[in-house]
């Protein structure tokens, strides 16, 4: 029997064990090299965080630049130029009369977390503390911090980890928002914050304008705060800069992790809207966060250059042409029959799946779709009974029909052998 290696890696049992052709040594451009010397296509842009390409030239050398400049200043109770600079581009990126303060994390899991206090203690300041309730999405993905982990709409053993979701819900995004407004008539007055993914992570599911409309319309009858989990969505994916961008109002918090720094840090921010930033103000109040490893030099100079970079890219023409392409592979591959549905925004698709007598997929059969398509050459991200592609932002044409190639071939030889 093989021995695991030292590394305990997420997400799979910890017996796993890995042939040399799945321990990747480098990456460049939209490829990683494994130890057997193969490499494969990366469909998945890094797990989202690299949709510039890995290795991203002008990344790189703001990084090493700033570890040599300030290898190390902290945030704790004193700024420095780099977070400033940093967070005052973002402002101007995600538009400065929705957002006005910016904190830094480390992971979009750290910074719901951070979210999560944020709206309990702006509420406990105005006196009504007894509105601790976070309401989230099934489905959702947020994190496996604490908060995070019982945010998460997804099953993730909480029940095991003794995650507390004594005030914590979860209704549906699939019914335009009528379970939303029934806990909202229930509970309403106990609510702090509605957290949403505009496009959820698990399983690639956009909310419909129906939902997004109720949830603000409902945002100003009972006056909770909205925040929105931009981690996967954020920087150009869905054909905007940021997803939300066309919402008819603003959330009052925004969550982005992942392209931030392009993967190139361990790097999230929280954006917080007038509504909170003011009353915090006024309030003269402390929010009691932090993270040693948040807003450093390296992670501001990294935010910085993809900012520039995404600039010079035009990401959101860039975004929408491969948009197009990516959708009429999509549609080609249902149309053959060899996926039931396809969901998903702008570069971030899923292709849904499903076994000969109509039935969804186990964890397990949706890795071994991912496996053999990966034995084809194409690194693609699992979901519940679905595989996703959320390709860089350079993708060629060519690398599109190498992708759809790996796909159709991987999806053909586990039908073969039946799931």
């Amino acid at each position: 029997m093989s021995v695991p290696h030292a590394l305990w890696t997420s997400m799979l049992p910890a017996d796993s064990t890995f042939a040399p052709d799945r321990v990747a040594v480098g990456a460049a451009g939209h490829r990683i090299e494994f130890a057997d010397g193969s490499t494969r296509l990366c469909a998945t842009s890094g797990l989202w965080n690299v949709p510039l390409g890995f290795g991203n030239p002008a990344v790189a050398a703001a990084v090493c630049k700033a570890t040599h400049d300030a290898s190390y200043l902290s945030l704790f109770r004193a700024p420095h130029r780099y977070a400033e600079s940093a967070a005052d581009a973002l402002l101007e990126l995600a538009n400065p009369r929705r957002y006005s303060r910016v904190v830094f994390s480390t992971s979009g899991g750290a910074a719901n977390d951070a979210a999560m206090k944020l709206a309990r203690q702006y509420w406990a300041h105005q006196g009504a503390g007894f509105r601790t309730i976070v309401v989230g999405l099934r489905g959702s993905y947020h994190g496996t911090m604490y908060g995070s982990h019982a945010l998460s709409g997804d099953d993730l053993l909480q029940s095991a980890y003794a995650v507390d979701r004594r005030a914590v819900r979860h209704v549906s995004h699939a019914d335009d928002g009528d379970e939303l407004e029934t806990l909202l008539t229930r509970e309403g007055s106990r609510v702090a914050a509605v957290v949403v993914e505009p496009v959820l992570g698990s399983g690639a599911h956009a909310l419909s304008d129906t939902f997004i409309r109720r949830l603000l319309a409902l945002r100003e009858q009972h006056g909770f705060l909205v925040v929105a989990d931009e981690v996967a969505t954020g920087f150009g994916r869905t054909g905007t800069m940021f997803a939300t961008d066309g919402w008819e109002a603003a959330p009052d918090v925004l969550i982005l992790s992942k392209a931030l720094t392009n993967g190139a840090m361990g790097a999230a921010v929280v954006l917080v809207g007038p509504r909170i930033a003011s009353a915090f103000v006024r309030g003269g109040w402390t929010f009691v966060h932090g993270e040693t490893q948040a807003g450093t030099p390296a992670c501001a100079a990294a935010i910085l250059a993809v900012i520039d970079e995404l600039h010079r890219i035009d990401v959101t023409a860039t975004t929408r042409a491969l948009a197009a392409q990516l959708w009429d592979m999509a549609r080609s591959l249902t149309a053959d029959g060899l996926v039931t549905e396809v969901t998903g925004s702008g570069c971030f698709v899923g292709l849904g799946l499903c076994k000969a007598d109509g039935s969804p997929l186990s964890g397990i059969q949706v890795l071994r779709v991912v496996s053999a398509i990966a034995d084809n050459g194409v690194l693609v991200q699992p979901g519940p009974s679905a595989i996703e592609l959320i390709p860089p932002y350079g993708f060629t044409a060519g690398e599109l029909r190498d992708t759809e190639a790996a796909v159709r071939a991987g999806l053909s030889r586990v039908h073969e052998v039946s799931m």
